[in-house]
């Protein structure tokens, strides 16, 4: 692994971060048995219910847990700056937000006001407290690499995608502002796919690649340029799709255009790796490529069938890219998490980081992952599918709780040894 440019000792405690990566498989499965209770006919519609919640159980559940853990360990290490009481808040923050989506998921399904106002209250300070204390430490950035910057712009998007999901939680509670719902439901999930998760998968992808799988660094163009090109063309979509909607197709050719020139950019990249070794996670990077490509140009073409297809798209998009590479990474980011820990208070008689997880388990899971995806899109026209497409996918994020909690597992055991050096003399007040 390369650790160039890393503030390894800037990194936060354990806990922050694993306490986000560990919950959020579980709220995988709860969205896995929705669906098997779920009927094709309602998940078909974007706007149905049982679509809304199963929808917001993977997005915040999972992919904002895993998000936002990542952003609490990566931040400090990339940019070198320590997020103020970063475990205690995170502590605040990943309670509010657990209540938050238990309650959204209650709240919605069950039409109940309570536990609605609560869902938008424990979400709306959870973020707000999270986010904030992130772009506070952003500010005070000297280090302002491509990755940081990368991570910058999804934060901005972020925080509107927030605003906006606060807003339409609102509309179930108060049906006066249900009039505006569906106009900001459009603006809300294509900026929350492309602007907050997808640019920053690209600004971590600068940093993971290189460091993990020894790759070719990505060209200056690339850091400095893609970033912003991706969001001037998500505000030309926004002002095209309120102003001018017959032309809005044109962002949209220009958003997946760079998308995939990003995956293009990322296969080619794991081709000329100096470690040509592959595993599990090479094939998620890899999965994810194919889905980022054959999602962005479905989005860009579901205009001439009347939007017939959404479904599919976010299922390549938000499945197959996002939450493909986000489980991927999770292989790579928690048992280097025990690794160096581990190693910074003393114990050098540890596992690697490629021993601390089952390799047959994680491929097993990888399967999993992909036959439960296939057969969402084949139940999209074979509705016989479903149910056991919807048990590979609890299957699947099962084994990935227990491949996750296995090397937490291993740290706690080791700890309780005496290390083989003793560190203490070099810990800073």
């Amino acid at each position: 692994m390369d650790f160039n440019g890393l503030s390894m000792d800037q990194a936060p405690p354990i806990s922050a971060p694993l306490r986000f990566y560990l919950v959020a498989p579980v709220f995988g499965i709860i969205a896995g048995f929705m669906i098997l209770f779920s009927s094709v006919d309602m998940l078909s519609s974007r706007y149905s219910m049982d679509s809304v919640v199963i929808t917001h159980a993977i997005t915040i559940g999972f992919l904002g847990f895993v998000m936002l853990g990542s952003l609490t360990q990566m931040l400090p290490v990339l940019a070198g700056v320590v997020i103020p009481k970063v475990d205690a808040i995170s502590k605040i923050s990943f309670g509010l937000l657990v209540v938050g989506v238990l309650t959204m998921l209650l709240g919605l399904m069950g039409e109940s006001t309570l536990f609605n106002i609560i869902s938008l209250l424990s979400l709306g300070v959870g973020f707000t407290l999270m986010i904030g204390v992130i772009v506070l430490a952003i500010l005070k950035v000297k280090n302002f690499n491509a990755t940081v910057k990368a991570m910058s712009t999804s934060l901005v998007f972020a925080s509107l995608v927030v605003i906006m999901g606060l807003f339409l939680l609102l509309t179930y509670i108060d049906n006066d502002f249900a009039e505006y719902r569906y106009v900001v439901a459009n603006i809300h999930s294509v900026w929350g796919i492309f602007g907050f998760g997808g640019i920053l998968i690209i600004g971590v992808t600068f940093q993971v690649l290189p460091m993990f799988y020894v790759a070719p660094r990505f060209k200056q163009f690339c850091k400095k340029r893609v970033v912003w090109i991706i969001s001037f063309g998500l505000v030309l979509w926004l002002f095209l799709n309120i102003y001018f909607d017959a032309y809005s197709y044109l962002a949209k050719i220009w958003i997946a255009l760079f998308f995939w020139a990003f995956a293009t950019t990322v296969w080619k990249k794991l081709n000329l790796r100096r470690r040509p070794i592959s595993d599990v996670t090479v094939w998620y990077w890899r999965v994810s490529s194919i889905f980022l490509t054959l999602g962005s140009f479905f989005w860009v073409f579901d205009d001439y069938f009347d939007n017939q297809y959404t479904v599919l798209v976010g299922l390549f998009i938000g499945g197959g890219f996002i939450f493909a590479i986000m489980v991927g990474m999770l292989y790579k980011i928690v048992p280097f998490l025990v690794w160096f820990h581990l190693n910074a208070m003393g114990y050098m008689t540890i596992p690697t980081i490629n021993e601390m997880i089952n390799k047959r388990l994680a491929k097993l899971q990888f399967i999993l992952l992909m036959l439960s995806f296939f057969g969402f899109v084949i139940t999209f026209f074979y509705s016989q599918f479903l149910e056991i497409s919807a048990i590979c996918f609890i299957s699947s994020m099962m084994l990935l709780e227990y491949n996750i909690i296995a090397p937490v597992l291993l740290y706690m055991k080791i700890k309780k040894t005496k290390p083989d050096f003793d560190m203490s003399a070099f810990a800073t007040s």
